[in-house]
């Protein structure tokens, strides 16, 4: 989701008050997606479709603002710090002053949203987790600074408070970015409904706004227009763009009596709809409804890293406590209290808090460059584990457009004039099929002669005069309305297309059939690699589709699909789903159509092509910013690569606690080994450099189509 610069403070300013305000958490071992207002009209206030979730954006840019200031705010302290001073060799002025007041602006400036977080999140939830481990940290480090600044205490963090706080803002800033999961799915299905409708009145017609329809009103649709709301056609005929609810893209001709659902196009004709369904009880409403139900009902993804700093937290403040007291009795109180901060100083999160989210932040980087865009980084995760793939059909494993496959023709006719009688008289149609026909007659370079007095015979066809003859375009119900049969010669080959789940359509010149041919949404060349190597990577794959069976199986037989859900209903392909789920499979969805936004969020990892509707993008984990299927399998490979290195830097995150901390609490004193609050410090700092070299490695990960298919 991007952000407008031009507003960027004002909305960080709005982030900050949400912070403080909601009642959700935004930290990392949160599910924070907050709660949807399904209670939205459809056909509401666009912008308040989703106004109960979290703002993941104007958290990224909330802590974008606080990691460049305070980072200006640490330079100084750093460089004015009695420690790397002596480190260095150099005295500037100044040093006792600068460091303690640019050093409380940072504690008190950039710690304020972990502090906030850690309390509300976690302390007053009694969950301690890595909230709660920084705000001890830096303020375990603040109030040793301070002591040290008043003389009680000879401890010099300000420099160390004011990297842990700039280094956490960055990790947090980072994992913000990467891991908030974009809620616009409920906004997006909202726009598809238009501002305002035209009501029928006694006195002709008005403009009114949608949410001012009630049931039994009557509006007019005029040709391009979208249906406001739900309702039965009164009058008219038109061919209804319906893809962004079925998601399949030929127009279906509606006319007197039948239904039409709100948000669908009235491509070539005019419309009066009576209102049978408002609001809620629309059938867009209906997808919005089990959009919500479905994101929410998938938990959200513990992260890895939240779990060790669970356990990092109590471990470390009971070895800080033990330290102190062991100490205490022996005698040696000073002693212990700089050994307590060094075990609370050396266990800081700065490797384990960007453990995660700094793999997440590269491995995002890594693969918008190669065509993926990870929009939840608990779907990446999760895709290294899917068992079973389900491919939307259209626009997905085909093309989504139709073209003209095949054509036959009577005895004594060519196909070339065939072909050109038939795009002359489909020469100015909008249809699908009529431009698949215009389309291939300019591919075979044919000559298309002019057409006078076209016709639109709707549902049937088209006829037009061409060249002094009257020449039909149209299908079985034309040949029956003209009286005219389909000749022997075209039998064979109409039979063939029909059982391949294809349309036949026929030419007549005058009482005459002289050809036939047939269009189909062509299977993209790359769909057979993707299904193959899923495949030969024990994943099962599946097809989804409100196409007739007959097609389903034609596509699926062609590229070897596993199974077959055909003639499916938008809340059918969010039950297949779960059904998939119930049976113990993983379960990746991968589709464009705002049909497919269900089975999306409900999916364990919903995957949107690019090309697809903003809906489905909305409401998918990932998105292919191509078309082409093969992405699951670069998906595969990132989400594989990425736990890995996830995995790596918290072994080596908490495996370095698991040694530093007994260090540093004097366990290897009576040997001669200790390790002081500055040592502890430089051990932290490392241990975050090879947690971030470790990451970079991910950049080497090729997700290229024909590497990884």
């Amino acid at each position: 989701m991007t952000h407008d610069m031009a507003h960027g403070a004002s909305s960080a300013q709005d982030a900050e008050e949400r912070t403080e305000q909601s009642g959700h958490g935004e930290h990392a071992g949160r599910d924070d997606r907050g709660d949807h207002d399904s209670g939205h009209d459809a056909h509401g206030d666009h912008g308040g479709a989703h106004a109960g979730h979290t703002d993941h954006s104007g958290h990224a840019e909330m802590f974008r603002r606080y990691f460049w200031g305070n980072l200006i705010l640490a330079v100084p302290v750093i460089a004015f710090s009695t420690t790397v001073e002596g480190w260095f060799g150099y005295d500037l002025p100044l040093s006792g002053w600068i460091p303690p007041i640019l050093g409380t602006v940072i504690f008190a400036w950039g710690g304020r949203p972990f502090l906030s977080m850690a309390w509300r999140d976690e302390i007053r939830d009694r969950r301690p987790g890595m909230m709660t481990l920084i705000s001890l940290a830096i303020t375990v480090a603040f109030g040793a600074s301070v002591a040290t600044t008043l003389g009680f205490a000879d401890l010099d963090f300000w420099w160390e408070l004011a990297t842990l706080i700039v280094v956490m803002l960055l990790g947090h800033w980072q994992e913000m970015k990467a891991v908030g999961q974009a809620q616009g799915a409920l906004q997006a299905l909202a726009e598809l409904l238009p501002d305002d409708a035209e009501r029928v009145t006694d006195s002709g017609t008005e403009h009114v706004s949608v949410s001012d329809l009630a049931e039994g009103d009557t509006v007019v649709v005029r040709p391009g227009g979208r249906v406001p709301a739900d309702g039965d056609i009164a009058s008219g005929e038109a061919s209804m763009d319906e893809s962004m609810v079925t998601g399949e893209s030929a127009p279906v001709r509606r006319g007197e009596g039948d239904r039409v659902v709100a948000g669908t196009v009235a491509t070539d004709g005019s419309l009066r709809v009576t209102v049978t369904a408002i609001g809620d009880d629309t059938a867009l409403a209906g997808i919005q409804r089990m959009v919500t139900e479905a994101q929410e009902s998938r938990s959200g993804t513990r992260r890895l890293a939240d779990r060790a700093a669970a356990w990092l937290f109590y471990i470390a403040l009971a070895a800080a406590v033990l330290t102190f007291l062991v100490h205490l009795v022996m005698g040696e109180p000073g002693t212990g209290l700089v050994r307590a901060v060094s075990v609370l100083v050396v266990a800081c999160p700065h490797a384990l808090g960007l453990a995660i989210p700094l793999v997440v932040a590269i491995s995002t980087s890594v693969s918008a460059k190669q065509g993926i865009l990870i929009k939840d980084a608990g779907a990446l995760e999760q895709m290294r584990q899917i068992d079973a793939v389900l491919f939307d059909k259209t626009g997905t494993l085909t093309e989504g457009t139709h073209r003209l496959t095949d054509t036959a023709v009577v005895d004594g006719w060519d196909e070339a004039r065939m072909l050109a009688l038939a795009a002359a008289v489909e020469s100015d149609s909008e249809h699908p099929v009529g431009r698949a026909v215009v389309e291939a007659a300019h591919e075979a370079e044919a000559e298309v002669p002019a057409a006078s007095d076209v016709e639109t015979l709707p549902g049937r066809g088209v006829r037009a005069t061409v060249d002094g003859d009257r020449v039909a375009v149209g299908g079985p119900a034309l040949l029956e309305e003209l009286g005219v049969s389909e000749p022997e010669g075209l039998s064979e080959a109409a039979q063939g297309w029909r059982e391949g789940g294809g349309a036949v359509l026929y030419v007549i010149v005058g009482d005459e059939v002289v050809g036939a041919f047939t269009t189909a949404d062509p299977i993209r060349e790359e769909s057979r690699a993707a299904v193959d190597a899923l495949h030969a990577r024990g994943v099962s794959v599946a097809l989804l589709t409100g196409d007739s069976r007959a097609v389903a199986d034609s596509v699926a037989g062609e590229l070897g699909i596993d199974e077959v859900f055909a003639e499916v209903l938008p809340e059918d392909k969010d039950k297949a789903v779960g059904d998939l789920q119930d049976k113990g499979r993983r379960v990746a969805m991968v589709g464009d159509g705002v049909n497919d936004a269900p089975a999306l969020a409900r999916a364990d990892v919903g995957v949107a092509i690019g090309a697809g509707t903003d809906v489905a993008m909305e409401a998918a984990g990932l998105v292919l910013a191509s078309s082409d299927p093969r992405g699951v399998l670069g998906a595969i490979a990132l989400s594989k690569a990425t736990y890995r290195k996830m995995r790596q830097n918290l072994a080596w995150a908490t495996g370095y606690n698991v040694i530093a901390i007994p260090v540093a609490a004097g366990v290897l004193a009576p040997i001669g080994i200790t390790m002081p609050p500055a040592i502890a410090a430089v051990a932290m700092s490392l241990s975050t450099i090879i947690v971030a070299a470790n990451a970079q490695l991910l950049r080497r990960v090729s997700l290229a189509p024909d590497q990884v298919a």
